[in-house]
């Protein structure tokens, strides 16, 4: 999917999405998994996912852009920053929705979208996570052929994305943004365009 730069700087929020926290009682995860309209879109379907927002993490450049990030000179990914209760969905499950959305074989590309801000990455908010999300990804290793390259890393400043991004697919009535199945759009796949 390619989506359209748009210059919006009264979007711009370069703080972290949730300051002081996120819900009483929550934990927090962040996954890049592609493009993260449908990953964030992923995760809002979860019974005991509370907040959620979309951003860019893992690089080295503070308070990115959108355009920056889509330049592939940041470092960062698209991510998505998920707040969770434990007693209605634990990080283990959240961790199976992350393996079932996207290819985490593909070096740097996710359908359409190529390029180090689409990559597979799990960034862990602490030991216990990291610990969880290794063992995770050497049990999804057994049931596939090809090697998994899902990055899995300690969790760096997180950087909301610009307003128009969060909750993108919700705002324009869509429910994914990857690949068109065959049958719909003339049976041919389509990238999904941002302003569409």
């Amino acid at each position: 999917m390619f989506k359209l730069s748009r210059r919006r700087s009264a979007d711009r929020q370069v703080l972290p999405p949730f300051e002081g926290g996120g819900p009483a009682g929550a934990e927090r995860a962040t996954f890049a998994a592609g493009c993260f309209w449908g990953v964030e879109a992923a995760f809002r379907d979860i019974p005991g996912v509370l907040r959620t927002a979309v951003g860019y993490t893992g690089g080295d450049v503070p308070g990115p852009t959108y355009r920056q990030v889509c330049k592939g000179r940041t470092g960062h990914a698209e991510a998505v920053e998920v707040w969770f209760d434990p007693a209605q969905v634990s990080y283990p499950q959240l961790l199976e929705t992350f393996w079932r959305i996207h290819n985490p074989t593909t070096r740097n590309r996710q359908g359409f979208d190529f390029g180090s801000q689409y990559r597979s990455a799990i960034f862990c908010h602490g030991a216990d996570q990291l610990a969880v999300a290794i063992a995770a990804r050497d049990a999804e290793q057994r049931s596939r052929r090809r090697q998994i390259v899902t990055e899995i890393t300690p969790a760096s400043a997180f950087y909301r994305a610009e307003e128009y991004h969060q909750r993108y697919l919700e705002k324009h009535g869509r429910v994914s943004c990857a690949v068109t199945p065959a049958g719909q759009a003339g049976g041919r796949p389509q990238p999904h365009r941002a302003g569409e």
